[in-house]
C-alpha cells in the first residue's frame, strides 16, 4: 500500500472504530482523545502533504516563517490557555508581542508620521467604541433574535470613522482580529472575544524554527507513539483527498481520489467551514437541508500574510518599533506591517496582513501587481530609494481546496440554533473544527478543544452502545 497523490491507490478491508478527516489540530487532538480513551483501530487521512492544516511554517529565504496560525491568542488570565503546557513541555520559543507602540509608528498615505497624539485620540475613540459594544452585548437576547452587527453598536455610540486614520484605528480594532468588517461581524457572539477575557489579553508569538505545527506534531506522537510516524503510517495517511463519506446499515466508506476507500464505524469531519462549504466531500445521504443551510451561513474569513525579504535594512527597529501602521484612503489597504528584526535579526524581512476582500483580490492578481503596489505604500512611508524586494511570499489560503480561508467568523443575525446545528453530529458522522468550538472558534486552542469534545461524543455514544447494545443509527444527538 502507498500513499500519495498519483500512486496506487489502497483498500482497507477491516473495519476501522474511527477515521478522522483532516490532520490539523482538531483531527489530532480528536485522535489524541480518542486514543486516550482505548480505541486503537483509528485511521486519519489526510488531503496535503502534512499534517498540521492551516498551522504551517515555511522555509522563506533561509528563514522560518508561519505562513497561517502564528500568535498562541490568550495568555495571562484567570484560565491557562491549554497550549502552553504543551509550549512548555517543547521548550517552544515565543516572544510576547507589543502593540504599546504603534501610536507612535502610524504612517500618513502622504508620507511621513502622524503625530503621537493625534494616533493616540483617535484610538481611544475606536477603544471606547469597542467598551460601549461590549457593554451592549450582554443586554441583547441570548437567542440572538436582537442581534446587531458591530458596526450598528459604532453608530449607536456615535462613533463614524471616515478620514483614513479613522478607518485604520477601525481595521486595527476589528478587522485584525475578525478578518471581516464591523457591518459583518456579529456584536452579540463575537464581543467581548472569550479567549482574552477567559485566558488574557496577550499574544504569545511563535518564533521558534521547529514551527508552531510542532504542537500539533507533539499530540501526534502522543497517539501514534512511534518514531518518523509521518511516514509510516498507517495512522496517518497523508495526499488522501477525501471526496465522499458514505453512511450504510453495516457502517460508514470514506472514498478518497485516489481511488482508495475505506469503512469505520464513526467518522470525524475536521475538514474547515470553507471546505464544507465548497463541497469538496460529498456525504451519502446528503446533510439534511438545516444542516447545510447552518454551513451556509456562518463565515469563513480570510486573513492573510504577506512576506518580503529585502537585501537591507530601511525600516526603524529596536525597542518599539515591532509594528507600524499605514493609513490609505481605501480601508484595509496594506495596513499593518511587522518586521522580524528580533526574531531573525539580519534577515530583513517585513510581513504585512490584509484581510477580508482586500486579501482576496491580492491573492488573485498577479504576483508582480501585488509587488508593485507594496512598495509603492513602503515607498510613501520610507523614501524612494528603498531597495526592491529579493522575494515575497503570497499565501493562498481562499483558494486552496483544502482551506478556502483562515478561520471561523459569526456573521450578525445568526442564532446558535444554526451553531448548534452546524456542529451537531449526522447519524454516525461528527463534525470537528475550530468553527465548532462555540466559546474559542477561529483559534487554535479553539481546534483543539473541539476535536476533544467530538472525541468525547464519540466515546460516549460508544459506551452507550456498549451498555443497552443500542445500534448505531438510534443516535440520537444529531441533525434531523
Amino acid at each position: 500500500m502507498e500513499d500519495g497523490a498519483g500512486k496506487k491507490a489502497d483498500d482497507y478491508p477491516e473495519l476501522l472504530d474511527v477515521i478522522v478527516i483532516g490532520a490539523g489540530m482538531a483531527g489530532i487532538s480528536a485522535a489524541w482523545r480518542l486514543s486516550e480513551g482505548g480505541l486503537k483501530n483509528l485511521l486519519i487521512l489526510e488531503a496535503s502533504d502534512k499534517i498540521g492544516g492551516r498551522i504551517r511554517k515555511h522555509d522563506f529565504s533561509g528563514t522560518t516563517i508561519e505562513v497561517g496560525a502564528n500568535w498562541i491568542e490568550g495568555v495571562g488570565g484567570h484560565l491557562l490557555n491549554p497550549l502552553l503546557p504543551i509550549v512548555e513541555k517543547l521548550n517552544l520559543r515565543t516572544r510576547r508581542s507589543d502593540y504599546s507602540h504603534i501610536s507612535s509608528n502610524t504612517y500618513r498615505q502622504e508620507g511621513g508620521l502622524y503625530p503621537c497624539e493625534v494616533v493616540k485620540k483617535v484610538l481611544e475613540n475606536a477603544e471606547a467604541s469597542s467598551e460601549f459594544g461590549a457593554t451592549l452585548s450582554a443586554t441583547l437576547s441570548s437567542a440572538g433574535e436582537d442581534d446587531i452587527s458591530v458596526l450598528a453598536s459604532q453608530r449607536l455610540f456615535k462613533h463614524f470613522p471616515s478620514s483614513p486614520l479613522e478607518m485604520l484605528m477601525d481595521w486595527y480594532m476589528n478587522d485584525y482580529e475578525d478578518a471581516e468588517p464591523p457591518k459583518i461581524t456579529s456584536l452579540k457572539n463575537t464581543v467581548p472575544i472569550p479567549t482574552f477575557t477567559d485566558f488574557g489579553p496577550d499574544h504569545d508569538l511563535v518564533v521558534d524554527d521547529r514551527g508552531y505545527e510542532s504542537i500539533v506534531h507533539y499530540l501526534a506522537k502522543e497517539f501514534l507513539k512511534k518514531d518518523h510516524y509521518i511516514d509510516k503510517g498507517p495512522e496517518i495517511k497523508l495526499n488522501k483527498v477525501v471526496k465522499e463519506v458514505n453512511q450504510l446499515s453495516d457502517g460508514l466508506t470514506v472514498k478518497t481520489e485516489d481511488g482508495s476507500s475505506y469503512k469505520a464505524r464513526y467518522v470525524v469531519v475536521s475538514a474547515s467551514l470553507g471546505v464544507l462549504q465548497s463541497n469538496l466531500i460529498r456525504f451519502k445521504p446528503e446533510l439534511p437541508y438545516e444542516k447545510t443551510f447552518a454551513i451556509s451561513k456562518f463565515d469563513m474569513a480570510l486573513f492573510s500574510k504577506i512576506f518580503l525579504k529585502f537585501p537591507s535594512k530601511f525600516w526603524p527597529s529596536g525597542p518599539g518599533t515591532e509594528f507600524f501602521l499605514y493609513a490609505h484612503t481605501k480601508r484595509g489597504y496594506y495596513p499593518l506591517w511587522k518586521h522580524l528584526e528580533e526574531e531573525a535579526p539580519g534577515s530583513n524581512i517585513l510581513l504585512v496582513v490584509v484581510t477580508d476582500e482586500e486579501a482576496r483580490r491580492i491573492e488573485l492578481q498577479p504576483e508582480s501587481a501585488t509587488t508593485s503596489e507594496i512598495m509603492g505604500v513602503l515607498r510613501s512611508m520610507f523614501g524612494k530609494n528603498i531597495p526592491e524586494p529579493t522575494d515575497i511570499l503570497l499565501p493562498n489560503w481562499w483558494s486552496n481546496r483544502f482551506f478556502r480561508g483562515s478561520f471561523f467568523n459569526w456573521p450578525t443575525g445568526v442564532s446558535r440554533h444554526y451553531f448548534h446545528k452546524l456542529k451537531a453530529p449526522f447519524g454516525r458522522v461528527y463534525f470537528s473544527g475550530e468553527h465548532t468550538s462555540e466559546l474559542y472558534n477561529g483559534f487554535v486552542h479553539g481546534a483543539y478543544f473541539a476535536g476533544i469534545d467530538s472525541a468525547n461524543m464519540i466515546l460516549s455514544e460508544m459506551l452507550l452502545q456498549h451498555k443497552d447494545n443500542r445500534s448505531p443509527e438510534d443516535n440520537q444527538n444529531t441533525v434531523d
